[in-house]
């Protein structure tokens, strides 16, 4: 694969019969997701109820910190199917004292597009290698033909192929990282991802995300009105056969007077009857992690300042 740097690819993909692209969706965007109830089997009691978990409190062990991102862009267009090229990467850093350190990263730039248009643009890459800044490999990643022929489903079927292809690679990151530390491991969302990681002792999932609601009607106000420094029952999302794994709602800040969802995270752990020993104390660790605040990220209510930090040494690095 040619290493070429994103601007260098538009300015020659016009000169290979390309139509520039004027949309340019937002830099970094999370994975998209559909709004839905999916509801969830109690663990924990016969009644959705909330408990307070205590003051905050430091965990004691060896914290490590993953996360992932992802951007894209319409490059432009070969008559009307389009070409998207995607950054993703993720990294774990792990916390060594105070100090954050690099333990293990990835990033992949990928091309999406038709037949025509990667045997087109890989005659672009294939010109010639070019250094320096922004300069990375480009791996092509042919459309399935049954969305072809639409540029808006074309688009939307690279959408669903990043978010797959990010989720690929931030298992990947998290499965090196294990293999070298058995530090506590905490992760930007579900560990849907890997039965590996929906078995691990000493890993915790935080989702800021609340479009997939695992409860309806009075249980649904019980659990989105979960006061600050409680958590909710803990709960087995049903969904998860493959992979099953315990969840708990968790407010870290007050809401009251904002909005339902301000800082309201949703843990997961693995599936075991540890762990129900354990709630409190994970859930007063999360807390500890609110300091310092994630602002200006307009997330800060609901993002732990060891993911933020992730994030943004990606950010950083990936330009």
């Amino acid at each position: 694969m040619a290493r070429l740097s994103l601007a260098r690819l538009r300015r020659a993909v016009v000169q290979q019969g390309f139509t520039p692209a004027t949309w340019i969706p937002e830099a970094s965007e999370g994975r998209a997701a559909e709004s839905t109830v999916r509801p969830a089997r109690l663990v924990e009691g016969e009644t959705l109820t909330t408990y307070p978990v205590g003051r905050p409190e430091p965990c004691p062990h060896p914290l490590a910190f993953l996360d992932g991102i992802q951007r894209y862009e319409i490059v432009g267009y070969l008559g009307s199917a389009p070409l998207l090229v995607a950054d993703i990467a993720a990294a774990v850093r792990e916390r060594v004292g105070r100090r954050p350190r690099l333990a293990v990263m990835e990033h992949r730039r990928l091309a999406f597009g038709g037949p025509e248009v990667l045997e087109r643009v890989a005659g672009v890459m294939g010109a010639g290698a070019e250094a320096g800044a922004g300069a990375v490999e480009v791996t092509p990643v042919p459309l399935a033909d049954d969305v072809l022929g639409h540029p808006i489903r074309e688009i939307q079927a690279a959408r669903k192929a990043i978010d797959r292809a990010r989720g690929a690679l931030e298992l990947e990151v998290g499965q090196r990282f294990r293999a070298q530390s058995d530090a506590w491991l905490i992760v930007d969302g579900a560990l849907s991802e890997g039965i590996s990681w929906a078995t691990d002792p000493r890993m915790i999932g935080v989702s800021k995300s609340h479009s997939s609601l695992p409860f309806a009607g009075a249980d649904q106000v019980t659990y989105l009105r979960t006061p600050h420094g409680h958590r909710t029952s803990v709960f087995e999302p049903v969904t998860r056969a493959l992979a099953p794994v315990y969840s708990w709602a968790l407010r870290l800040w007050p809401w009251e007077g904002r909005d339902l969802f301000h800082g309201l995270v949703r843990v997961e752990t693995r599936a075991s009857d540890e762990v129900l020993d354990t709630v409190d104390t994970i859930s007063r660790w999360l807390l500890a992690e609110r300091a310092p605040l994630s602002a200006p990220d307009p997330r800060w209510d609901r993002l732990l300042y060891g993911i933020h930090e992730v994030e943004s040494f990606l950010r950083a690095r990936v330009a």
